[in-house]
């Protein structure tokens, strides 16, 4: 059951705010540098010993493509998703899909750069689900009025 006590939440405009502020987050981490170490780190784990070198890079628009589709995607499905436990699964399954990126791109001999994408839907995932819990969201009257 909803509570009555929230207010109403919304789909479109936090999902846009919240996948704008994913990009940003990760956008900032690779300012810092802090994406980059994360990627050398992720090559170092899916890599023989850690000594392959990767010739092939994906293009940065690409990375960065996957990186707001994946942000703005998820905020979007988890905010139109009813019930915590649909929404955690949303999540969890966005976070491994991109997680088991780096395995196949290293099998590809491309550089396995899945920090930017992880970290912003990590982040929009968690955004979603705090702004979900403390709103109520149409999808979940919809399924409070059911018999």
């Amino acid at each position: 059951m909803t509570n009555p006590q929230r207010p109403p939440g919304h789909v479109f405009v936090p999902a846009a705010a919240i996948g704008g502020l994913s990009i940003s987050l990760a956008a900032g981490l690779g300012l810092l540098g802090m994406v980059e170490q994360l990627n050398s780190g992720i090559a170092r784990l899916v890599s023989r010993d850690g000594a392959e070198n990767f010739p092939k890079h994906l293009p940065e628009s690409t990375v960065w493509a996957v990186t707001g589709l994946f942000a703005f995607g998820l905020a979007a499905a988890i905010l139109g998703t009813p019930d915590l436990w649909r929404r955690m699964v949303l999540w969890i399954s966005s976070i491994v899909l991109i997680a088991a990126w780096a395995p196949v791109l290293s099998l590809a001999a491309h550089a396995p750069d899945i920090s930017a994408p992880w970290i912003a839907t990590l982040w929009s995932g968690v955004c979603a689900i705090v702004y979900a819990a403390n709103h109520r969201m149409p999808c979940d009257e919809t399924l409070d009025s059911r018999p």
